[in-house]
């Protein structure tokens, strides 16, 4: 989150916003309303406590050797018009996308 925090500016030129979701319950081991008060950021953020999210776009990680019930870390850019231009995939939980690969899908 705070690798896109920090590029906000480049992210709002390109007339996007900013979500983020987290497989996660509430109250669950990592406490996101605890973390959030910690770190705060300025992007929507949800919840998918039920996994619906997380099972609908094929990203629900049931168990591997650094995950148990969770997601796969995902960035998505989806247009105006709902399609999604945009998928990063990680194979693990400190997999993520190249930030300027990002911007660059936005800037499309």
């Amino acid at each position: 989150m705070t690798q896109f925090e920090s590029r906000r500016p480049e992210i709002e030129a390109a007339g996007a916003h900013l979500a983020f979701i987290a497989a996660e319950k509430r109250h669950g081991v990592w406490r996101p309303g605890r973390f959030l008060e910690k770190h705060p950021i300025s992007s929507v953020f949800l919840l998918d406590e039920d996994r619906a999210v997380t099972k609908a776009y094929g990203l629900h990680h049931a168990l591997g050797t650094d995950a148990i019930n969770i997601a796969h870390p995902a960035t998505f850019v989806i247009a105006r018009d709902g399609l999604v231009r945009y998928i990063y995939r990680g194979d693990n939980q400190l997999d993520r996308p190249p930030i300027d690969e990002v911007i660059g899908a936005l800037q499309e």
